[in-house]
């Protein structure tokens, strides 16, 4: 039996195409819905921007036939229906009938009275609450969200194998390993036969015999091969811990063999600081350059309230947003050794130079639109705060030779309308699992590197 699927204003605003997310599904917009989107399309943002795109679409659909009746919208028999019908259902009487949100309750109800299998989508939990009083179905729009945090893929796995075949995989650089020697752990089943890996996967390989007996490396698709820039230390940082080695492997790597690195984990882990460290490294350590341009890009989202406008060019504006760039770049001048003020104002005075002469640049998420970037070292910051159609925006301006990396900590959110399962980052994580141009990894809570406070905090709040 075919359902009636309510949608509410914010899962248009949130995906334009969710219209056509409902398969052979009767898919009903209240007409106070159009209203509510005639609200925002004037708005210079990604909401006035769906808002409008939701508008063309419709009215694309209109030239079909009557909306009021029901329009065709795939080839599986589903249908578009404007209602504006179920006036005088009845409502709690201490109701405010002017709401837009009680209109569509009414509008969920009416149908629901007419004998209609009726099932309101809303991204907001106290209208799905207060249909719930109502008696009436409601679900969260789950098409772009991803699994929960802690199901999410993490670009890493332990597995087990004999002290034997870690012995034969450390002998020569050369030694690769079959997946099929390879077990993995199940808490009810114990020791798996058979590891199930996924390609660009790092691996800590461990002995069934020898808890102390382990080895490192990553599953091409294909074998377990060895890292091979484990024992680098580009610009002169050194990785501290396991997740270390594997985020300065991923990164260390070419454009061609890895142009996206998608790097997750909690405050303190260094994710920026060594994406900055291996940026600067193949900018001017390395000749022939293998990138022209260091780029910086951050949604904006702020943990607190805003502090209102800010005057000046595009670098003055996002220069608040960028001060942990700053931070992570004093620190890798200084090296955290410096004790005299004239030593930490020369690193102050190289940061600063290297905005000032453009090594490094910074712009707005916003401006990345219809860009295609050639040769360039690209570090999306705190893409946590982005949505699933941001993340896809950035990712599409690659050009040849530029290498894109995406990090955040999806556990953290400063955006209202964003959480860990429906984020560009987590977002573009799950839908990456497995590519060959892809790699991730994602930090734990005890590779925090900050202070002993950071460490303690990230594990424990």
């Amino acid at each position: 039996m075919a359902k009636c699927y309510v949608l509410d204003t914010n899962v248009l605003l949130y995906s334009p195409s969710s219209i056509f997310a409902f398969s052979e599904h009767m898919v009903v917009i209240p007409e106070v819905v159009i209203e509510e989107l005639d609200r925002f399309k004037k708005e210079a943002t990604e909401r006035g921007a769906n808002s409008r795109q939701v508008s063309r679409l419709i009215d694309e659909l209109r030239l079909q036939g009557n909306l009021l009746e029901g329009v065709d919208i795939n080839q599986l028999g589903g249908i578009l229906r404007l209602e504006s019908n179920h006036m005088n259902t009845e409502m709690p009487p201490h109701w405010e009938r002017e709401k837009a949100d009680n209109r569509i309750l009414q509008v969920c109800k009416g149908l629901l009275e007419s004998g209609h299998q009726t099932i309101l989508v809303s991204r907001d939990t106290n209208m799905r609450v207060k249909a719930t009083i109502l008696r009436i179905q409601a679900e969260d729009f789950r098409n772009d969200k991803v699994a929960k945090i802690d199901q999410q893929y993490t670009g890493r796995a332990t597995v087990y194998t004999s002290s034997e075949v870690i012995n034969q995989f450390h002998k020569d650089e050369a030694n690769w390993l079959a997946p099929e020697k390879l077990c993995s752990y199940d808490e009810s089943a114990g020791l798996v036969t058979a590891a199930s890996l996924v390609t660009n996967q790092f691996l800590v390989i461990r002995s069934t015999d020898n808890d102390r007996h382990t080895a490192l490396g990553r599953f091409d698709g294909q074998k377990v091969i060895h890292l091979r820039y484990r024992n680098r230390n580009p610009f002169g940082v050194t990785p501290r811990n396991v997740g270390q080695i594997f985020m300065q492997e991923c990164l260390m790597l070419s454009a061609e063999e890895a142009p996206m690195v998608i790097i997750k984990g909690p405050a303190g882990t260094a994710k920026t600081f060594y994406s900055l460290a291996v940026g600067l490294y193949k900018y001017m350590e390395i000749r022939p350059r293998e990138y022209h341009h260091l780029l910086i890009c951050r949604p904006h989202a702020m943990l607190d309230e805003g502090i209102g406008f800010l005057p000046g060019s595009e670098a003055e504006k996002l220069e608040p947003y960028m001060r942990s760039i700053k931070d992570n770049l004093f620190t890798l001048m200084s090296g955290n050794s410096l004790v005299e003020e004239k030593e930490v104002a020369q690193a102050e005075d190289t940061v600063n130079m290297l905005f000032e002469k453009r090594i490094i640049q910074t712009e707005a998420l916003a401006y990345q639109r219809g860009r295609s970037l050639q040769k360039y070292w690209v570090i999306f910051d705190e893409m946590q705060n982005s949505t699933p159609r941001q993340a896809k925006a950035v990712l599409t301006r690659s050009g040849l030779g530029t290498k894109i990396i995406m990090m955040g900590d999806p556990a953290q959110i400063d955006n209202p309308l964003l959480d860990s399962q429906s984020n560009g980052l987590s977002y573009a994580g799950e839908k990456m699992m497995g590519s060959k141009l892809c790699f991730q990894v994602t930090m734990l809570p005890e590779e925090c590197e900050r202070s002993p406070l950071a460490a303690e905090a990230a594990m424990r709040l």
